[in-house]
């Protein structure tokens, strides 16, 4: 069992780090939901089953993309812009580059320093607790 403490611990934290993160999630190398934290007084634009579909296929694309570092080198993160908001995703690899986790996370769509945001606070956030998410079973 996976110890939804950790994950639940980790996205309230994220939520916190920039007041342009609408919403952040934590998927299992499948796409199944771990965790989930939004800002507070957030109208979702998804519903829990979207959200939990757009986290299936996120993982499915993760998966694709990793395959491919041997090659480019490693992914930091990818990102689509809508009109609505933006979607950055994660991937958590282990040490045999097998897809373990996804981070899918959105920003509100006016905001400019998103990579900053992403590069700076999020990426060391996750570098920090890789670790102990990794060693988390799920």
């Amino acid at each position: 069992m996976m110890d939804n403490k950790l994950f639940k611990h980790f996205c309230d934290k994220v939520v916190t780090l920039d007041k342009s993160i609408r919403f952040i999630g934590i998927a299992d190398g499948h796409g199944r939901l771990l965790a989930t934290a939004e800002k507070k007084g957030l109208i979702p634009l998804l519903n829990m089953q979207e959200t939990e579909q757009y986290a299936i296929t996120a993982a499915t694309r993760q998966y694709t993309r990793v395959r491919w570092q041997e090659l480019l080198g490693k992914i930091f993160y990818t990102c689509s812009h809508y009109d609505k908001l933006l979607r950055v995703t994660i991937p958590i690899t282990d040490e045999h580059n097998h897809l373990r986790y996804v981070i899918i996370f959105t920003f509100d769509v006016d905001t400019e320093n998103f990579h900053e945001i992403t590069m700076k606070k999020i990426i060391p956030l996750i570098r920090r607790n890789r670790k102990k998410l990794l060693e988390s079973p799920n």
